[in-house]
Order: structure tokens, then C-alpha cells, then sequence
């Protein structure tokens, strides 16, 4: 039974990482000792030692071990033997890159689609959809493809921001460049608000958190999905 978490991001503004989602995280990863978490979204070398510290300090407060999937010989290895999996944010492009040229994209769907659990929080909740084609990140990187996990049917656009009338910015809104998005695909896009995240329990797909989400369709004006509705497109 596939338990995976989407989170549109770790951290609230004033609160400790990861701190709103500590019970829901406590509860996907109930029944384990140890995860791996991929800290691939952030620039490697010592960044990658330092990001999964960070984790590490948080879910030692859950009695959970946690060991970076850099630190591991057999990258492939490491996620099939797993008791869970977390990836984190940072930059989508560069944690899609990556996962390609390591050949571990496939290996995470299998792994996951076969039960193991996964959280993902901003781009690690962004690998979870379709493609990674509606990130808000800049393209630091080039990866070789832009497929994801396809976890979920549909794509996220995590940190999704409502337009302000009051803020003096002629730029593009988010809802704009998911409406191109949509010129050229069919894809479902869920905008996922700070304080948000998709929950799924084996095949059924719901949303949770403080705030609804966006839904967005090709042709179709957005309509707002409150927190407990299920998501069936």
C-alpha cells in the first residue's frame, strides 16, 4: 500500500523545520528505524553532509535514524532496502538532473509505488508528479529529461502564490505561467499553498493541511479544493 506525502514546503514562516508536519511525518514513518534522505536538490560536496544534518537533528526528536543517500556506495541499493524516503527542497532541476544520470528515478517510483514510504517536501514534492515542467525554480542545470516519478497523475507547483493586487509587479503571475504551461500540455497542475501537502494512501489521493490548493485543467477556469477532499481526475 503506497504512503506518500507531498508537502509544498519544510518550513513555515517562524516555525522550526518541518515543524507543522511532525505528526504526519511521525505517522508515515511509524513503522521505521532508519530512512534515507536525498539531499540531491542542493549543490553537493559539503552542502549535502550539512542538509542532511539538518534533517537529522529534526527526526532524532521522532527516535528515527536518519543516513544522506550520498553517503551510500550503491545509491540503488540503499532506496530498495530502505524503510522510507525523504527528499527534500531546493532546486528541481538540479535534484531531477541527478537522479537521471544516477539512474535512480525509475528505482524511486519502484520502490515507493511498492509501499515503502515517502515524504517529499518542495522539490522533492515536485519529482512526484508527472514531470517537473511547472517547478518555479531557475534551470541552474540541464537534466536529460524533465519525466519525474509520476506518483501522483498529475503535476505541482509547490509554494503557490496567490496574485496581489496591492504589490506593484507587472511580472507574470504563477497562475499565468501554469496557464502556458497549458498551452502546450494536457497535465493536471495542483497549486500547493504554504501549509499544504497531498496525501496518498494506496490509491486514494487526498489533500491536507491549513489552506487549499489550486487546481488547475486546460480549458477550464481554477476551482479551489479545500483540506480532506480527494483528489480523482
Amino acid at each position: 500500500m503506497r504512503k506518500i506525502i507531498l508537502a509544498s514546503t519544510s518550513t513555515l514562516f517562524g516555525e522550526a523545520y518541518l515543524a507543522y508536519l511532525k505528526e504526519t511525518i511521525a505517522d508515515l514513518f511509524q513503522q521505521a528505524k532508519e530512512i534515507v534522505f536525498i539531499p540531491y536538490a542542493r549543490p553537493g560536496g559539503i552542502s549535502h553532509d550539512a542538509y542532511t544534518q539538518n534533517v537529522v537533528q529534526f527526526f532524532d526528536g521522532l527516535h528515527i535514524g536518519v543516513r544522506g543517500l550520498h553517503e551510500f556506495s550503491n545509491p540503488a541499493q540503499a532506496l530498495q532496502q530502505a524503510e522510507g524516503v525523504f527528499t527534500g527542497g531546493g532546486n528541481t532541476f538540479l535534484l531531477v538532473k541527478l537522479l537521471h544520470e544516477l539512474k535512480l528515478m525509475t528505482v524511486l517510483k519502484e520502490v515507493v509505488g511498492a509501499g515503502t514510504p515517502y515524504l517529499g517536501t518542495s522539490a522533492g514534492s515536485n519529482i512526484g508528479g508527472v514531470n517537473m515542467q511547472t517547478t518555479n525554480d531557475m534551470p541552474i542545470v540541464y537534466p536529460p529529461s524533465f519525466e519525474t516519478t509520476g506518483l501522483v497523475p498529475f503535476n505541482i507547483n509547490a509554494h503557490y502564490l496567490d496574485p496581489n493586487p496591492d504589490l506593484k509587479h507587472n511580472g507574470e503571475t504563477r497562475e499565468t505561467r501554469i496557464r502556458e504551461f497549458h498551452v502546450f500540455n494536457d497535465i493536471p497542475v495542483v497549486g500547493l499553498r504554504e501549509g499544504s501537502w497531498i496525501a496518498v494512501n494506496g490509491d486514494v489521493i487526498s489533500m491536507e493541511g491549513s489552506r487549499p490548493s489550486r487546481i488547475f485543467k486546460p480549458n477550464q477556469e481554477p476551482v479551489e479544493i479545500e483540506a480532506g477532499s480527494l483528489l480523482n481526475f
